[in-house]
């Protein structure tokens, strides 16, 4: 069979768009995870939004009577401008209106694919019988979906990032469609030949423009979601990493989340780190899942008895980030450099259900469980799994989010840790940058006020500390009554994921 019969032109064009419209659903779900949060609620979203702006684009194809043919390659001009520059719209439009435009362009790609499929369908009539012709052309599209979802995951994401992986499908759609109409222009009114080679000069130019002032447009886009200047921007296929500066002063954002600055990270990671190690008894082998940044790695090594740090961050670009950038060398100390320290890439509840080690101290420093993804790591079976790793009188601490901006998810985690078996201490304080922050201890041969009475009296005024003091420590468990109603909150598990609804509906609003 010829490379250029109507029916194998026709189906590869099809092929093309299901390449290019499954890579389209991904880079808008993941920039509405980026851009509005939750990212399994925005894929779930963005995907049914376009499946079932789909059916809506199949609805009105059947008023396409007449140009078959022009029309199926106007459409595909569209669908390549669209592809191309649907992350760069995202950046350019950022504001309160965002989620909008990123649902907005979900529905005008949906609606484009829709309008094709019938099309070809139509088109292909003449060449195949039926019962072929219908097989033949959902093929050709479903199986360019799952191509396009392995370049997404595989080659899009990790090398080429949402600024070009667009681009890369935008180009391939548009390079099928010339050749499409190369190949059948004889069916296309002279008229109509005239006006779509002008409009593949245009798309053309578009396309190449785009393509040569994205990153540009981009940075832009990026720099007006923050106060300060982005000095370091990294996209990995687990995240979004945005270091920025502020005269002397350093912050670390995380797909748009504020992780730390340097002005008072200190005031953190000391009470993340000390109350703990002070308290035990043995603390030669440490475990520290997350904490990527090195600096709760730079407080253990503090104690000369420690022996082995083990950290688990899933991400290799924030590891390496920590070990080789000047402002976090300057920040952790070269934590992550010192021989001690042991790094492992993996997936924290992978890791923890996977370990044959045991340890004397579990630390847990987090993101705080805003999706469904990390609740995961919040819940009663982690917990369950943290305290049978632990040596008979090991330590376990967490970050816990704000006891004042997230009341309900604080002491859910609280309630979550005791019901995996864990006697619990709360920890908070004011970190400046952060507002109220709170941390929770879990101790198996403890109970809350042992762990008080231990507190009065650990040596902590003996260590090289920025802030933290003996009097300082002992504030540190003292709580007024929680600002929410907290008789009914429910415990946190892997079937049951509340955490991150608690979360979500908390006093962000005046953070």
């Amino acid at each position: 069979m010829k490379a250029n019969n109507p029916s194998i032109v026709l189906k590869t064009a099809l092929f093309a768009t299901g390449i290019s419209g499954i890579v389209a659903e991904y880079i808008l779900s993941t920039l509405a995870s980026y851009f509005i949060g939750n990212a399994v609620v925005q894929f779930a979203l963005i995907v049914s939004t376009m499946l079932f702006s789909m059916g809506a684009g199949s609805r009105l194809s059947k008023y396409i009577n007449k140009d078959l043919l022009a029309h199926f390659i106007y459409i595909e001009l569209m669908l390549s401008f669209l592809v191309s520059f649907c992350a760069l719209m995202v950046y350019i439009g950022y504001g309160r209106y965002t989620p909008v435009l990123i649902y907005v362009l979900a529905i005008c790609v949906g609606v484009l694919i829709g309008l094709e499929i019938p099309l070809v369908t139509r088109l292909n009539n003449e060449f195949e019988e039926l019962k072929v012709n219908i097989a033949s052309v959902l093929e050709k599209d479903y199986y360019g979906s799952l191509v396009g979802g392995l370049f997404f995951a595989f080659i899009g994401i990790p090398y080429l990032g949402l600024t070009y992986t667009p681009f890369a499908l935008g180009t391939l759609n548009f390079i099928v469609a010339f050749w499409l109409f190369y190949h059948l222009r004889k069916s296309i009114p002279k008229q109509q030949q005239s006006r779509l080679s002008l409009w593949f000069g245009i798309v053309g130019v578009i396309i190449i423009t785009g393509l040569i002032f994205a990153q540009p447009i981009v940075q832009y886009g990026d720099q007006q979601k923050y106060r300060d200047k982005i000095i370091y921007q990294e996209e990995t296929p687990y995240q979004k990493i945005t270091l920025t500066q502020w005269k002397d002063n350093y912050s670390l954002f995380i797909n748009g989340n504020l992780q730390l600055s340097s002005f008072d990270e200190f005031m953190y990671h000391e009470v993340l780190v000390h109350p703990v190690m002070q308290i035990l008894q043995q603390r030669k082998n440490i475990l520290i899942l997350g904490g990527g940044d090195g600096c709760a790695v730079r407080e253990v090594l503090k104690y000369p008895d420690v022996e082995q740090v083990t950290l688990v961050d899933l991400d290799p670009a924030m590891t390496r980030l920590a070990q080789t950038n000047p402002v976090f060398i300057k920040m952790n100390q070269g934590a992550l450099n010192n021989p001690k320290v042991q790094i492992v890439h993996q997936d924290a509840f992978q890791f923890i259900e996977q370990s044959k080690q045991l340890y004397d101290a579990v630390i847990i420093d987090l993101p705080d469980p805003n999706n469904i993804d990390l609740n995961k790591l919040y819940t009663r079976e982690f917990y369950f799994l943290c305290q049978k790793k632990l040596t008979p009188n090991g330590l376990l601490i967490t970050q816990a989010g704000s006891p004042y901006y997230a009341t309900k998810a604080f002491y859910c985690i609280e309630k979550t840790m005791q019901q995996s078996g864990l006697n619990t201490l709360p920890l908070h304080t004011q970190i400046l940058t952060m507002g109220e922050w709170g941390w929770i201890i879990g101790a198996q041969n403890k109970t809350a006020n042992q762990l008080k009475q231990e507190l009065k009296t650990i040596p902590i005024d003996t260590l090289s500390l920025k802030w933290l003091t003996p009097e300082a420590t002992q504030s540190l468990y003292r709580f007024g009554k929680p600002l929410s109603d907290t008789s009914d909150i429910k415990v946190n598990t892997m079937f049951s994921p509340v955490l991150y609804r608690y979360y979500k509906s908390g006093n962000w609003e005046i953070y």
